[in-house]
C-alpha cells in the first residue's frame, strides 16, 4: 500500500516546542514510521519553510518527507498559510498524478482543503484528522482567536466531503457531528506514544533538592494554562514548577509569554519556584518527566494531548484538565486526577492531595504505564488506522466496479 500523509505546517522533521510545533508533528512522524513497519510505503507532504531543504528527505525505512513548494520558503505562522493552499494542492496533484497513492490521509484543516482538491480529481480516497477544530478554538479564545476568516466554514465542508474522518477522541466526535459530519463516516483512533522512548525504565533527570517537583511540557501559548499552574503554586507549599517548551533558553528573556509568566510569578511571590526551561531536546524529555512527582497538563482545551500519555508511559501520575482527549487518556482516580480548566484553586487542591500521599502517586503511575501499554502504542494506532485505509480502498474498488 502507498499512503500519502499531508501535514502542511507540522513537519515530522521540525524541532518541537515552538508556537506551531507540537503534538501534531509527533503524531505524524510516529504514525508514518509505524505504518512503514507494517510494510506501507509512506510519503509525508509538508510545506517547504527553508530554501536549503532537499525536496525529499528520508525519515526512516519506507518513509520520505516531501518538501512542497507553496508560498515563500521560510517559516510562516500557520494562520498565514491559507492563501498558499491552492499552490500546495496544485503541487500535490502534480506529484500524485505521477506517483498515485492508494490513500491520502490529511492532518489539520488546511491540509484537508489541499488534499481534497488534489486527490478527488484523481479518484484517490481521503481520510482526514483535524487535530483541532476552529469552532472549539473560537469558543475558548473568543476575540483572541487568530484563525483565518472562514476556517469554520471550510472545516464544515471538509467534514462533509472526505471519505472518512479519523477523530482522536470521543469528545471530538460530538463536535464533528455538530459541524455536519456523518457519524457513520467517523472513526475514533487515538494518538499514541513511542514506548521505546517513553518508559519507566530509564534514568530520571538528577534533582538537587527535595522540593515537590511539578513538570509541564508544552508550547508557551496562553491556552496551555501555564499561568493557572503558576497561580496554583501559591497554595502548594514547597512545590517547584518546571516548564519545558518555547524557544531556546537563551531566548526566553525576550519571549512575550515567558516574560508574562515570570512577571506573574514575581507578582504572586513564587518567582523562585518557577523554572522556565525553554526548549528541551526530545531525547531529554523522558528523563525530565521521570524526575517529576506529578506532571501537570492544564490547557483550556486540548484536541488530544500527547504529553499526558508520555508522562503515563514514564510511570508518572498526571493532573489534567478534563477537556478534549485528556478525558479519554487520563482516567480520573486511576492514572491521574481531572480538574476543571482555568481553576487554579482546583488544580492546587489536586496537587496537594497527591503531595500528601506518595503511595497513591506510585499507584497512579503504575496504572498509567499499564494503560498506555494496553491502548496507546503506535503499532496499535497504526493497525487501527490501516483498518480505515482498507475500508476506504474496498469502497473505492467497489465504486470503480459499479461504474466500469
Amino acid at each position: 500500500m502507498r499512503v500519502a500523509l499531508v501535514s502542511e505546517h507540522a513537519s515530522p522533521l521540525a524541532v518541537l516546542g515552538g508556537v506551531d510545533a507540537g503534538g501534531q508533528n509527533v503524531h505524524v512522524a510516529e504514525l508514518a514510521r509505524a505504518l512503514a513497519r507494517r510494510g506501507v510505503e509512506v510519503v509525508v507532504h509538508t510545506r517547504r519553510d527553508d530554501p536549503s531543504l532537499p525536496r525529499r528527505v528520508p525519515l526512516g525505512p519506507r518513509v520520505e518527507v516531501d518538501h512542497v513548494d507553496a508560498g515563500p520558503p521560510r517559516v510562516l505562522p500557520k494562520d498565514e498559510l491559507l492563501p498558499h493552499m491552492d499552490a500546495f494542492a496544485d503541487e500535490l496533484q502534480y506529484v500524485w498524478a505521477d506517483e498515485r497513492p492508494d490513500v491520502v490521509h490529511s492532518h489539520f484543516w488546511m491540509s484537508g482543503l489541499a488534499a481534497l482538491d488534489a486527490a478527488q480529481p484523481l479518484g484517490v480516497p481521503v481520510a482526514h484528522t483535524f487535530h483541532a477544530l476552529g469552532a472549539v478554538k473560537r469558543r475558548h479564545q473568543g476575540e483572541r482567536d487568530t484563525s483565518p476568516t472562514g476556517r469554520i466554514g471550510i472545516e464544515r465542508r471538509i467534514a462533509r466531503r472526505v471519505d472518512r474522518v479519523v477523530a482522536t477522541c470521543s469528545d471530538e466526535v460530538f463536535e464533528l457531528v455538530r459541524l455536519g459530519a456523518d457519524p457513520r463516516r467517523i472513526t475514533v483512533v487515538p494518538c499514541g506514544v513511542d514506548q521505546a522512548t517513553f518508559s519507566p525504565d530509564g534514568p530520571p533527570e538528577p534533582r538537587s533538592d527535595d522540593r515537590f517537583r511539578l513538570v509541564m511540557a508544552t508550547r508557551l501559548v496562553e491556552r496551555k494554562g501555564v499561568d493557572d499552574a503558576v497561580r496554583a503554586l501559591t497554595a502548594v507549599p514547597d512545590a517547584e514548577l518546571h516548564v519545558a517548551g518555547g524557544p531556546d533558553a537563551s531566548q526566553l528573556a525576550v519571549h512575550p509569554e515567558a516574560r508574562r509568566l515570570r512577571a506573574l510569578a514575581a507578582e504572586l511571590g513564587v518567582a523562585d519556584r518557577l523554572v522556565l526551561r525553554g526548549r528541551v531536546a526530545r531525547e531529554a524529555l523522558p528523563g525530565l518527566l521521570r524526575s517529576a512527582d506529578v506532571v501537570v497538563c492544564a490547557p483550556w482545551y486540548e484536541p488530544f494531548g500527547i504529553v499526558p500519555l508520555e508522562a503515563m508511559a514514564c510511570g508518572v501520575p498526571v493532573v489534567a484538565t478534563a477537556v478534549g482527549g485528556q478525558i479519554d487518556s487520563v482516567v480520573d482516580g486511576l492514572t491521574g486526577l481531572h480538574v476543571p480548566p482555568r481553576r487554579p484553586a482546583a488544580l492546587a487542591a489536586a496537587l496537594n492531595a497527591l503531595r500528601a500521599d506518595p503511595a497513591r502517586r506510585a499507584a497512579l503511575g503504575e496504572a498509567g504505564v499499564r494503560r498506555v501499554r494496553r491502548r496507546f502504542g503506535f503499532d496499535r494506532v497504526a493497525a487501527a488506522t490501516l483498518e480505515v485505509y482498507g475500508e476506504l480502498l474496498g469502497a473505492s474498488r467497489r465504486s470503480e466496479q459499479v461504474h466500469a
